[in-house]
């Protein structure tokens, strides 16, 4: 079964329409995406899946080699597995299959990127709201798409200035992405 999703609340939407054991998304879009909301609490492994109405979900994320802010993102949202955008077929198959059965699941390409995400010094949520900044959304944009008040917002930036060394946002988002955060 395929399923588009063009916005966060489309995707969601699905998402719980179909009952779907594991769900599957792009990395690339963490940012418009709420991958907290496909994934879900983690469900018993005991439980058989769809063993109730209101299952919930598990997220399988493809991520790039080079983006350890993605994987950090969606490693935040309780993502069960992880594989490489490159990988061939039967490595997603073989993911999500143990992420059905309840088990984790990353791709032996993915571990250099693993350990990166984990030195990324950024919160999942302010790597969102620095994603959207770079995609030039303003504070008012940002506040609305992310359902935060504006002043949350520049409290984010704030904070993503500071932990980065940037002298400002544009400073920020460049050096974000020479790290591969962005």
């Amino acid at each position: 079964m395929e399923i588009e999703a063009v916005s966060g609340k489309e995707a969601t939407r699905s998402a719980r329409a179909l009952r779907a054991d594991v769900c599957v998304a792009d990395a690339d879009v963490t940012g418009r995406l709420p991958l907290h909301e496909l994934a879900g609490p983690a469900r018993a492994p005991q439980d058989p899946p769809g063993s109730a109405p209101d299952a919930p979900r598990r997220l399988l994320v493809l991520v790039s080699q080079h983006c350890p802010g993605a994987l950090r993102r969606a490693l935040d949202a309780g993502a069960r597995g992880f594989v490489c955008k490159d990988a061939l077929p039967e490595q997603l198959v073989a993911g999500i299959r143990r992420v059905a059965a309840g088990e984790r699941f990353v791709d032996n390409a993915l571990a250099g990127t693993v350990l990166r995400a984990s030195e990324v010094p950024l919160s999942a949520r302010e790597l969102t709201v620095l994603s959207a900044a770079a995609e030039g959304a303003g504070i008012t944009e940002i506040a609305r798409r992310l359902g935060l008040s504006a002043g949350t917002v520049r409290n984010y930036m704030s904070a993503i200035t500071r932990k980065t060394g940037a002298r400002n946002r544009v400073d920020a988002i460049r050096i974000s992405q020479g790290a591969g955060w962005l």
